[in-house]
């Protein structure tokens, strides 16, 4: 991956040597990048499915929720008739009540943060033996228990709530018998009112088979991951590791009930090799959620390698050795150009080793050869990609041989303003290219069954510093985020 190289905008004149230089490269530093963590909140949408929750209820809940048998019952009170002369009184007639009530298909489904289940009543009454007159007189009502619920979690992450459970009798239980209407709802509430306190009592506990605390387990332990965000040249890795999760209520919409987490992690970039996961921990008790959960942020080490750079001073460097040099006190000078050496050195310093050979103009060729090495330090602006050295000086020269023609040379004028124009370069289209790859990366990266969706929203460029693997631009990327599970 070609990331940003930085733009040598100007260089001052080489710094006159106070001494002669030592004879010696600067050291090499192989200190590797060390990127700051950042903290996020990711949004955790966990998901669960009321199916479980219905089977559970059509599991525990009886098909025949009672029955009744009553004999030695009132069925026809006694009633008056006035004959003119007197007033006589029917007897009443006696009968025995028997009968079941049945409960069928229940039905849950939900909006917002109400979850409804509806259970449809069906009661079968019958007569029997009525006064020795009638065999048996039947029955049959249908009613529908309605039970909200409002659904909370505690700090183990194990869901509660409350239930109000009512019922209305679509048609009331009720028997003609010898032309007249017998009520039977006050015999079927007596018995359906316990059904409905039991119900009231046990659907809370319903609740826990949802299984939402081992949903939220498994998000929070697949949450330790690290992800890939660049492949190679070189690779970049995120590393997220969880350190608190928060409850934000839930949403239902149908038969799916969707919990608002927020889930604060430290987001860690690498470069180079994989680093290893994070050890999982574990989950942590519930804490109410205080802000919006989904803004996520982390650094990625932006790396320009020096590798990239060397060949294009070389390439310059040859052209220009098609013409002669004029050195001050010698007159014109021809030099050929070897080789170029780039590296970090110590202090945040970029080391720049250029190895030639020279000879005055008409005069025998390489009378002197050797590497003259410079050193500089990176400068920027803040969110600026154009990067300057500061400080630049002659540190060292090794294998000289000749003279100080060598020396005499590095210092002529317009040599280093040669030198920084050849490494002048452009490379916002380079940052906007990575920056796509960056995006792509983040989409929808998974990592078996952890994946991250993020949209970037802002970006940051921080100072530029010379390391051992290369010229760091720190760059903070802020955004929003949310992970899921397969």
């Amino acid at each position: 991956m070609r990331v940003i190289l930085p733009a040598l905008a100007s260089l001052s004149l080489l710094a006159a040597c106070s001494g002669s230089p030592k004879n010696e490269a600067p050291p090499r530093v192989t200190t590797p990048i060390t990127v700051k963590s950042a903290p996020s909140q990711i949004a955790v949408p966990v998901t669960a499915k009321l199916d479980s929750l219905t089977a559970a209820l059509e599991r525990d809940i009886p098909r025949k929720l009672w029955s009744i048998d009553k004999p030695g019952q009132t069925c026809v009170a006694s009633k008056g008739i006035d004959l003119g002369i007197a007033t006589v009184k029917t007897p009443r007639i006696k009968c025995r009540i028997v009968g079941t009530v049945t409960r069928g298909k229940l039905r849950l489904s939900g909006s917002g943060q109400t979850i409804r289940a509806a259970i449809p009543l069906h009661a079968v009454l019958h007569a029997e033996n009525i006064g020795g007159i009638i065999a048996q007189e039947t029955a049959t009502a249908d009613a529908m228990a309605h039970a909200v619920i409002h659904l909370d979690l505690d700090k183990n992450w194990t869901p509660h709530g409350t239930v109000d459970l009512k019922y209305d009798w679509t048609d009331a239980p009720h028997a003609e018998i010898l032309g007249q209407r017998i009520d039977f709802t006050s015999q079927a509430d007596a018995k359906l009112k316990p059904v409905i306190a039991r119900l009231e009592r046990d659907l809370p506990k319903e609740l826990r088979k949802l299984g939402i605390r081992q949903k939220v387990q498994e998000g929070w332990a697949s949450a330790f991951t690290v992800l890939s965000l660049n492949r190679e040249n070189p690779p970049v890795w995120l590393r997220v590791k969880p350190t608190a999760l928060h409850y934000g209520g839930y949403d239902v919409d149908g038969r799916t009930m969707r919990l608002r987490l927020g889930m604060e992690a430290v987001t860690e970039s690498f470069v180079g090799n994989k680093p290893d996961a994070p050890e999982p921990t574990p989950l942590p008790s519930m804490t109410p959620m205080q802000n919006k959960a989904g803004r996520v942020a982390f650094v990625i080490p932006v790396v320009a390698s020096y590798k990239e750079l060397e060949p294009v001073l070389m390439k310059a460097l040859t052209k220009r050795a098609a013409q002669p040099i004029d050195v001050p006190g010698i007159g014109p000078v021809v030099a050929s150009f070897k080789r170029v050496t780039i590296y970090g050195t110590k202090n945040g310093r970029m080391a720049v080793g250029v190895n030639f050979a020279a000879h005055p103009q008409g005069k025998a060729r390489e009378t002197a050869k050797g590497t003259v090495w410079l050193t500089a330090k990176p400068m920027n602006k803040q969110n600026s990609r154009v990067v300057r050295f500061q400080d630049l000086s002659i540190s060292g020269t090794t294998d000289v041989t000749g003279g100080d023609l060598i020396l005499d040379l590095a210092n002529a004028p317009g040599i280093t303003e040669f030198i920084a124009s050849s490494l002048e370069q452009n490379f916002q289209d380079d940052f906007n290219d990575l920056l796509k790859k960056v995006e792509r990366a983040i989409a929808a990266k998974r990592e078996g069954q952890f994946t991250i969706r993020a949209d970037i929203d802002s970006i940051q460029t921080g100072t530029i510093s010379a390391t051992g693997q290369g010229l760091f631009l720190p760059t903070r990327i802020e955004g929003t985020a949310r992970i899921s599970l397969q």
